[in-house]
This record gives structure tokens, C-alpha cells and sequence, in this order.
């Protein structure tokens, strides 16, 4: 990172004190024991008592306050202290910006146990037969049914074209041969970028393959996770990459040249 973008981040991320905070607040990231996230840091008083400390984290955390035993650890997640005297401060106990406050719940029927606040397998879901759906009224599927039986072409493409006015062109179906054009000017290892998002990386594949859609496919290892695989797709491995970072694309939607991996912030020196 240049010395610019640091200093420009450094002045972004500075307190600007703006929201007056007291000179007794602690800012603690809560944890829990029935819970894998941990919350964002939450804002404490070093002069609140730990039963009152308790009675706030029952709305970010849903334990009940005599359920609840409080640990105090240190940025590396060392215990410093187990708060289990609720007439004491917090202050008392030396809790300082940037710990943790670990809530350790001992009711088995809590309802964060067993991961139902976070594990929706656990919730019942609402669940339908396409016999049952099939007798309803009004349905996308049935009215969809409707318009095949109008016009054997039809699609909401071309349904949402012709209710703007406009006149739908049906996209040509892909052969062996489509892209083939654009990817005879695309190399592996070659810089790119891959539009609509203005994705850069690194062309890593170019041609076809049976697993996807007729024609040439390009595929590419991007700079940034914003892919969908790792150069596998359908079990076939096109090309290496760490997850995330690849992406296949057709020909018509990658620019190859000079385009140099994009900066954190990407901003002229004529321009402030």
C-alpha cells in the first residue's frame, strides 16, 4: 500500500470523537457460549455493576441474567477474571477497549442451546407438493403454463420486452463455433477484465468444454474473491485456483490488456 492510501486510510478510520464518548466507556466484543459468531464490540460503562452488565446482554444475546456467567479475556483470549460477584463494577474486574467478554449460558433449555439461534436446519420450514401447489389459484407456475399454451416462444424475457413497448429478439442458440472470434485473441496468462463489474485477473483457460453450454469459454483466475469457483465446474478442472477466485465467462464478456490489479482505493493524483 503507498504512503498516499495510507495516510487516506488512517484519516478515514481516525476517532473524530464526534460522538462524545465518556471517558469511563469500554468497548467489549461479546462472545457466547452457545453461539459461534461473536457480536460487535458493545459499549459498557466501567461504573455499571456486573448484574447490570447481565441485564443488558439479555437483548443482544437472549440468556437469562441468572443464567449467565461472565469471563473476562484478554485480546489473545487469555482469562483474566470470572465476574461472579453482580455487586461489583466492571471496572473492578480491570476490563479495558478491545476485550472480551465471554457469556457463558448453564441453561439447557435456553434458546440459544443447541444452536437454535443460528442453525435454521432446526426451524420447520413450510413445505408444499406440486400436487398441492398445481390446484392452486393465481400461481406464477400455473399462469406461465398459460402463456406456453399462447405462444410456445414465450418467455419472460420476452414477456417483459413486449410490456415496455419494445421488440423482443430471441438470442441466437450457441454452437461449437460461438465466441470463437474473441477467444482467438485471447492467450492464457494474458491480464484482463471481465465486464459488467470491472473484474480483473488472469486468463487461465481458453475453449471448450463439454460441461458447459456449446462454444469457447474463457476462464479466468480473478484478483479479488468474487468468483463462483475454483476452476472446477461440473467436475470437470479446468484450471487451478484457490476458491472464489474463479470465474467462466464467454469470450464477449472479457477485455484482455493492460489492466494492472485495481488499488484498495482507486484515485487520481489530479483529483482530491
Amino acid at each position: 500500500m503507498s504512503a498516499d492510501l495510507a495516510a487516506l486510510r488512517a484519516y478515514v478510520t481516525a476517532d473524530t470523537g464526534s460522538q462524545r464518548r465518556a471517558s469511563t466507556t469500554l468497548r467489549l466484543r461479546v462472545s457466547h457460549s452457545n453461539l459461534r459468531a461473536s457480536f460487535l464490540e458493545i459499549r459498557f460503562d466501567a461504573h455499571a455493576t456486573i448484574g447490570s452488565v447481565k441485564d443488558k446482554l439479555v437483548s443482544h444475546c437472549g440468556s437469562n441474567p441468572s443464567s449467565m456467567t461472565l469471563v473476562l479475556r484478554d485480546v489473545d483470549g487469555t482469562v483474566l477474571a470470572v465476574l461472579n460477584d453482580e455487586t461489583k463494577k466492571l471496572g473492578y474486574y480491570g476490563a479495558q477497549d478491545g476485550m472480551e467478554l465471554h457469556v457463558v449460558d448453564s441453561d439447557p433449555s435456553s434458546i440459544s442451546a443447541n444452536g437454535w439461534l443460528e442453525d435454521v436446519s432446526k426451524v420447520k420450514k413450510y413445505e408444499i407438493s406440486d400436487e398441492d401447489y398445481d390446484k392452486r389459484e393465481g400461481t406464477y407456475r400455473k399462469w406461465m403454463r398459460e402463456q406456453l399454451e399462447r405462444d410456445s416462444t414465450w418467455t419472460l424475457e420476452k414477456h417483459m420486452t413486449e410490456l415496455r413497448g419494445g421488440t423482443y429478439v430471441a438470442p441466437e442458440e450457441a454452437n461449437d463455433e460461438t465466441g470463437a472470434d474473441e477467444a482467438a485473441n485471447m492467450a492464457v496468462g494474458a491480464r484482463c477484465e471481465v465486464n459488467p463489474g470491472q473484474k480483473r485477473g488472469v486468463v487461465r483457460f481458453v475453449g471448450r468444454c463439454e460441461a458447459l453450454p456449446k462454444g469457447y469459454w474463457v476462464g479466468i483466475q480473478l484478483d479479488e474473491p468474487m468468483g463462483m469457483n475454483n476452476g472446477t465446474v461440473k467436475g470437470v478442472k479446468l484450471f487451478e485456483c484457490d476458491d472464489g477466485y474463479g470465474s467462466l465467462q464467454r469470450p464477449k464478456n472479457v477485455s484482455c490488456g493492460d489492466y494492472p490489479p485495481l488499488d484498495d482505493v482507486d484515485f487520481s493524483e489530479d483529483e482530491i
